[in-house]
């Protein structure tokens, strides 16, 4: 059988193009696949900002009258340029297991200086949604203290983008991390120039990956899109087998809450949905047309909520409460070879230690990270409270294999993937903890929560939550399951009458 794959002619559209002809002739050895590469109306206009571009069809109407045709068979798509709205005569059938969502910033080392002394700092970036949820958070996020931050329109693919980023009067660049990922991994020969060209601007700066939580992508940002038209079943038995469901699905999910604002590409909105074992998360972020501010980091439980109790059985009413210890530094000297940090507090990295240019900061929270930008750290990313196990998702950025350090307290446990160095340990506060009456129990730590058991056995019959990661391991290996919320404050709000 053959079958003509189309795309738009950039190096990134041709890749993806490559990556579902791939998955296609592995399931099927013999099928012969012939690849059409054409410019949309959005390549070849360069000039006007994407969000002053009419917001339907842009990067794809063009393909879509060629499908209609039969001039080609499928078409893949970056599945955030499809406008919001479904076509009545072709539709997507399937896609490939997500890229990496978030987005990255990209800083001059040769500017960095300047920012700090200044506090002035301008960013590229075409999308109205990055410059308004990244305005407030880069501004405590970064280690540098910012009167003048600017967000300046930019255009062209990632390759373009980034040579602009050297070539004009700015300190900045956000991108899509999936494309940057995805030029990067290329390994056909005719992307070799393109991927020195990105490796050598790459170590020429500071970057960031960006939490969701914090700035959720556009919807379907890092997904494919494979579009055929609706008669067509033959190719959509075909490309059945290399459909990522879990990856429709929240695509499906975000395009859904988008529209329900208006849809529209060029609106100040992000949002991202995340399907993990304890439930779904959706990151909604921005500012509608009619002014409305979203701000939302909510989770669909996969499990089922127990009655809501009074204020009065549970534990704690604020989480202050739960902090039972002291924290005592260790003599420990920094050293070692390791070329990323993990932090799971912003105390675990001693004040005297500098962290090399060159290392990787990754920390539990955004908390932490803001914490640690205050101390002057440059944060490289976070696990968004979502647990240690919580993939970077960085070694392709970072260039090679990354060997990480834990900083954390003495009786942490240990994971064989991250080496544990001890900079403090915990000291129990005088006083046993006085939990009598309680019967819902929100718990921050696995710390905390062995030291309660050890004092207080009946614990185990109680209802217990925690955040995911490794707290609610630690509640495991008692023998409890506990019921996940992503906060404190999302716990109290959702379970007291």
């Amino acid at each position: 059988m053959r079958l003509t794959i189309a795309s738009r002619r950039s190096e990134l559209a041709r890749i993806q193009a490559y990556q579902v002809g791939d998955a296609l002739q592995t399931i099927y050895p013999q099928l012969e696949i012939k690849y059409s590469f054409h410019e949309s109306l959005g390549d070849r206009n360069q000039n006007d900002p994407l969000w002053q571009m009419p917001e339907k069809g842009v990067f794809t109407q063009d393909f879509r009258e060629g499908l209609l045709k039969g001039d080609f068979d499928l078409v893949v798509h970056s599945w955030k340029d499809l406008a919001i709205d479904d076509d009545l005569k072709t539709e997507i059938v399937a896609t490939l297991p997500r890229a990496d969502a978030r987005d990255l910033l990209l800083v001059r080392a040769d500017r960095w200086p300047e920012v700090e002394r200044t506090g002035r700092m301008s960013i590229l970036t075409s999308s109205p949604r990055r410059a308004y949820n990244l305005d407030s958070f880069l501004r405590s996020a970064l280690p540098a203290k910012l009167t003048d931050l600017n967000f300046i329109d930019v255009r062209g693919n990632v390759p373009t983008r980034v040579r602009k980023l050297f070539q004009t009067e700015v300190e900045g660049l956000i991108v899509a991390k999936a494309a940057l990922d995805r030029l990067l991994e290329a390994k056909q020969e005719e992307f070799t120039a393109t991927r020195a060209e990105l490796r050598s601007a790459l170590s020429r700066c500071r970057w960031m990956v960006l939490p969701l939580s914090a700035n959720p992508a556009a919807p379907a940002q890092g997904a494919l899109a494979i579009e055929i038209v609706r008669q067509r079943n033959d190719v959509r038995e075909l490309v059945a087998p290399i459909n990522c469901a879990d990856t429709f699905a929240a695509v499906v999910r975000e395009r859904e809450i988008l529209r329900s604002y208006g849809g529209g590409c060029h609106q100040k909105i992000g949002v991202t949905v995340l399907g993990r074992p304890f439930g779904e998360i959706t990151s909604l972020r921005g500012v509608t047309d009619d002014g409305k501010t979203l701000n939302g980091w909510a989770l669909r439980p996969s499990l089922p909520r127990p009655p809501r109790v009074s204020k009065e059985k549970m534990w704690p009413l604020d989480s202050s409460d739960a902090d039972w210890f002291t924290r005592e530094n260790l003599p420990i000297e920094p050293g070692g070879d390791a070329t990323a940090l993990w932090l799971a507090k912003a105390d675990a990295l001693p004040n005297d230690w500098q962290v090399r240019a060159e290392q990787i900061v990754w920390v539990s929270g955004i908390q932490t990270w803001k914490r640690l930008a205050q101390r002057g750290v440059w944060v490289n990313g976070s696990a968004e409270s979502l647990g240690e196990h919580e993939p970077q998702r960085i070694e392709t950025i970072a260039g090679s294999d990354l060997k990480w350090q834990k900083l954390t307290h003495s009786e942490s446990e240990t994971n064989n993937s991250m080496p544990v160095v001890a900079t403090y340990r915990l000291i129990p506060k005088d006083g046993n903890p006085d939990l009598a009456g309680k019967n819902y129990f929100f718990w921050k730590s696995g710390s905390s929560f062995k030291y309660a058991l050890s004092r207080n056995p009946w614990l185990r019959e109680m209802t217990h939550f925690c955040g995911p990661g490794n707290t609610q391991r630690a509640l495991q290996k008692q023998g409890i399951e506990p019921l996940v919320f992503l906060d404190h404050a999302q716990w109290l709000e959702e379970m007291s009458l």
